[in-house]
């Protein structure tokens, strides 16, 4: 017996709810108990008031499972509204990496060579190591990543995507 499965793709979505405790925990329980991953995750209150915040959510579906998750997420109460930043057309990615590197002689010459092709900075450094803060896509911190583990990574943070999209209208 053959089976198929619906092509996934991946999704970024903008969700925003009530600043309130436990919201955070309900949406990644809607995640957990139907199956779907989660490859990042931010919030952040948006509003002076800190009463709403706006949850970024990557993850990869097909479309129908795609709709599903919209649909669950919408029905949460203290859900304002779900965007599929992917669907709605070109918007901006973006992360932030802060990278500890170890290195002396060439190794830290190169390291810090790197850092100037990617426009990372220098947000620390000691006579054998650096910490560079680097943003930018997805791919671009991915390379970066791979580049500086040839030179001496020690350790990586990175904050997940924030998204919003392109043009004068809001999510």
């Amino acid at each position: 017996m053959h089976i198929t499965t619906a092509p996934t793709s991946r999704h970024t979505l903008a969700v925003m709810v009530d600043n309130e405790p436990g919201i955070l925990a309900r949406i990644a329980g809607l995640f957990t108990a139907r199956g779907y991953n989660i490859e990042s995750l931010t919030v952040s209150d948006v509003t002076a008031d800190k009463a709403v915040s706006r949850i970024t959510i990557v993850t990869s579906a097909s479309d129908a499972t795609m709709e599903q998750i919209i649909a669950q997420l919408d029905r949460l109460v203290p859900v304002h509204s779900v965007s599929d930043l992917t669907a709605l057309g070109p918007h901006v990615e973006r992360e932030l990496a802060l990278l500890k590197v170890a290195g002396t002689g060439d190794h830290r010459i190169e390291a810090l060579r790197l850092a100037d092709v990617y426009r990372a900075r220098v947000v620390d450094a000691t006579t054998s190591s650096f910490v560079f803060e680097v943003t930018g896509g997805r791919e671009k911190i991915d390379t970066f990543v791979t580049l500086m583990r040839e030179v001496g990574l020690i350790e990586v943070a990175r904050t997940g995507i924030v998204a919003i999209a392109r043009g004068n209208s809001s999510v």
